[in-house]
C-alpha cells in the first residue's frame, strides 16, 4: 500500500537561479522511486523545464500531474514565458474576453512546457484591504462578479486540457494573518460564507473545475475544534463532499506551512487532511516522514482505505484526462502579442499627470517587498527598457544638474511570509525622501507603482503616479512600453 500512498504526495521541486533544478536530484530520484502521483514546479526557464517534465514523464510509474502556481500567466514561475498582470487588473477592464483568452493563453503556454494542472485561479473574495496574502490576486470583493469570473477562467482554461484550481476553500478573503506564518482564524458563520464567500466555489463546481485547493485556516464557527479546513471533516467531508457533492479532486495547499503545522508536525498534519478528505497533499518537504505516517495511518485505520481508492482514483481520472504535452495547440506569436497588449491595457495613472519622458533616465528603486519570501527580480524595466532604445541607470537619489527625468520604482504587493499590506513607514519616508530631492533638483519627476492601486493613498508628496498592479517582469516590461510612448522630443 505505501507505493499507492505515494500517489497522494506532490512534492516541489524549486529553480535555483545558478544551479537550476540540478540541487533537487535527489528529491526528484526519491519521489519517483517511491511512486508520487505529480510534483509541483517552482519556477525555470522553459527548455530546462521541458527537459525536467519529459524525463519526469518518462520515469515515472504512473501518469502524473505537474503543477505550477501560474495565477499571473506562465511568466509568473518562468523566465521568458508570458508575464500577465494579476485577476484584480484583468476584472478592472470589465472585459470577459479578456478572462477568456487570458487562461487560454496560459494553459497553452504551460502545456508545452510540460505542465498539466494550474494551480488558479484564486476564487478568494477581496473582501479585508488588511489581508495580507490576497489583495490583487483575488477578482474583488462582489461575489457575483467573482463568481463569473472564476467560471470563465476554469472553463476557458480546461478546454485546453489543462486543469484549474479555485482556491482557497472555503475562502482566505477575510483572514487578516498570512497562512505561510500562522493559522489565521475566521468568525463567519455558514449563512455569511455561503450568501459571499463560497459563491465563486460553487460557480468553479458549476464549470465542472478539476480540483479545489483548501484554506490553511480555522473557521471555529463551522468546525469548533479550530481545526485548519485543510484538516477539517465538518468542512471538507461535511460540506465539500457531502452537502456540495463535490467528486473531483481536492487539494491542500503547502504543507510546509505554519497555518497547518500549528501544533502538529507535517506528518500529523498530512494524516488529519488525508482523514478530512483531502487526496492530494500539496509540497510536503519530508517524503519519507510523511509516507511513514499514511502508512501507520492506513494500518491503524485512522484513515479509511476506501477514501484512499477513492482519492487515487481520482487523481488517475484527472492525470488521464489531461491534454498531452506531445498534443499541443502552441501558443501563436498573435497570442503572446495579445497578452503583451493586455498587461498595456492595465496601466493607468493614479495621480496627477506624468511628464513626458527624457532620457537618460535615472530610476531609483524603492522596494517594500525586500523581507518576502521570494520575490522577482527588478531588471527587467532596466532590460526592457534598453532594449526599446533607451537609457537607463538605477540611481540612489536624482543627480542635480541632470535634465532627464527621474522616476521612482515603487515596489510593494501581498506576498508568501511578508505578513502585512501597505507600505512600511520606513518605504513612506524613503519615497518623500526622494520627492524632495527631485523638487530641490528641479528634476521633472514621477513615481510608477508596481502594486495594488489602493495602496497609492498613502504615498506621500504630489508627485504623478502612474500603477502596474504588480512587480512580476511582465509588468515590468508593460511598464518600461509604457515609459517609451511618452519620450519626449
Amino acid at each position: 500500500m505505501n507505493v499507492q500512498l505515494a500517489e497522494l504526495l506532490v512534492p516541489a521541486i524549486p529553480w535555483r537561479e545558478k544551479e537550476g533544478f540540478a540541487p533537487a536530484k535527489a528529491l526528484v530520484d526519491k519521489a519517483l522511486a517511491l511512486g508520487v502521483g505529480g510534483f509541483l514546479i517552482e519556477g525555470g526557464e522553459p527548455e530546462a523545464l521541458r527537459t525536467l517534465t519529459r524525463d519526469l514523464r518518462k520515469r515515472s510509474k504512473t501518469p502524473l500531474l505537474i503543477a505550477s502556481d501560474m495565477e499571473r500567466g506562465a511568466g509568473q514561475q518562468v523566465t521568458g514565458a508570458t508575464g500577465l498582470p494579476p485577476l484584480a487588473a484583468l476584472a478592472s477592464l470589465g472585459d470577459a474576453d479578456a478572462i477568456r483568452r487570458a487562461a487560454r493563453l496560459t494553459a497553452k503556454e504551460a502545456r508545452t512546457l510540460g505542465i498539466n494542472w494550474l494551480l488558479a485561479p484564486v476564487a478568494d473574495l477581496d473582501i479585508s484591504p488588511e489581508n495580507p496574502i490576497v489583495g490583487t490576486r483575488s477578482a474583488g470583493a462582489d461575489p457575483a462578479v467573482v463568481a463569473q469570473i472564476v467560471r470563465t477562467w476554469i472553463e476557458a482554461c480546461q478546454s485546453e486540457g489543462v486543469l484549474a484550481t479555485a482556491k482557497h476553500f472555503p475562502g482566505h478573503g477575510r483572514a487578516l494573518t498570512d497562512s505561510h506564518l500562522m493559522l489565521p482564524r475566521v468568525d463567519a458563520t455558514e449563512d455569511e460564507l455561503r450568501e459571499t464567500d463560497l459563491l465563486p466555489f460553487r460557480a468553479a463546481m458549476d464549470a465542472g473545475v478539476a480540483a479545489l485547493m483548501t484554506a490553511h485556516v480555522a473557521y471555529p464557527l463551522l468546525d469548533p475544534s479550530g481545526a485548519p479546513a485543510t484538516c477539517s471533516k465538518d468542512l471538507i467531508a461535511g460540506m465539500l463532499r457531502t452537502a456540495f457533492g463535490f467528486d473531483n479532486l481536492l487539494v491542500s495547499d503547502a504543507l510546509g506551512m505554519a497555518g497547518v503545522l500549528e501544533g502538529a508536525t507535517e506528518g500529523e498534519a498530512a494524516v488529519m487532511a488525508a482523514t478530512a478528505g483531502c487526496d492530494l497533499l500539496l509540497a510536503p518537504q519530508d517524503l519519507d516522514g510523511t509516507l511513514a505516517a499514511l502508512t501507520a495511518a492506513l494500518d491503524e485505520h485512522v484513515i479509511d482505505g476506501a477514501a484512499v481508492q477513492r482519492a487515487l482514483r481520482r487523481r488517475r481520472k484527472w492525470a488521464q484526462w489531461a491534454s498531452s504535452p506531445d498534443d499541443f495547440r502552441k501558443p501563436s506569436t498573435a497570442d503572446i502579442q495579445w497578452g503583451m497588449q493586455l498587461t498595456d491595457r492595465v496601466i493607468h495613472i493614479g495621480r496627477g499627470m506624468p511628464p513626458l519622458v527624457r532620457a537618460p533616465l535615472e530610476i531609483a528603486v524603492v522596494d517594500d517587498d525586500a523581507d518576502a519570501a521570494t520575490r522577482p527580480s527588478r531588471e527587467p524595466l532596466f532590460e526592457s527598457l534598453r532594449a526599446a532604445g533607451v537609457q537607463a541607470r538605477q540611481v540612489e537619489a536624482p543627480t542635480p544638474s541632470a535634465r532627464s527625468t527621474f522616476v521612482i520604482a515603487l515596489y510593494g504587493e501581498v506576498r508568501a511570509g511578508k505578513g502585512r499590506t501597505g507600505y512600511t513607514e520606513a518605504t513612506l519616508q524613503r519615497v518623500d525622501q526622494l520627492s524632495l530631492l527631485a523638487r530641490k533638483s528641479n528634476r521633472e519627476a514621477m513615481i510608477f507603482q508596481f502594486g495594488d492601486p489602493r495602496w497609492m493613498r498613502s504615498i506621500p508628496g504630489d508627485l504623478a503616479v502612474a500603477c502596474a498592479w504588480g512587480g512580476e517582469a511582465g509588468m515590468q516590461a508593460a511598464a518600461a512600453r509604457w515609459l517609451v510612448l511618452r519620450r519626449g522630443r
